[in-house]
């Protein structure tokens, strides 16, 4: 690794300049990009939806286990990964285009 003075010539200095959090924002100006967010804050708010019906147990359960727990926890991530991608609530919907709506080069003038 090469270093610039003080600065290694591998790290963007906007990086450095905060701290180590790039404050680069060119990946934001791509649709694909925020729709992908968008896809993902789905299945994140599914899945701490999901979780915490798990957690209102209103039986004990017959078989209990930390196996079982941890089957339980795979599937509800690939039901929440399918949910999100083919039958969404809409809350990734609806923050993807609140999103946009800040990001003048998504958005498409009229008139």
């Amino acid at each position: 690794m090469t270093t610039v003075g003080s600065t290694p010539a591998a790290v963007p200095t906007a990086t450095l300049a905060t701290g180590g959090i790039s404050s680069d924002s060119t990946r934001l100006k791509s649709k694909e990009n925020l729709e992908k967010a968008g896809k993902q804050f789905e299945a994140v708010f599914t899945g701490m939806m999901l979780k915490s019906m798990r957690q209102a147990k209103l039986a004990d359960p017959l078989f209990d286990s930390k196996a079982l727990d941890t089957f339980k926890d795979m599937q509800d991530q690939k039901t929440v990964a399918a949910m999100a991608e083919h039958t969404p609530l809409g809350i990734g919907k609806a923050m993807t285009e609140f999103l946009s709506k800040s990001q003048p080069d998504l958005n498409p003038t009229s008139g």
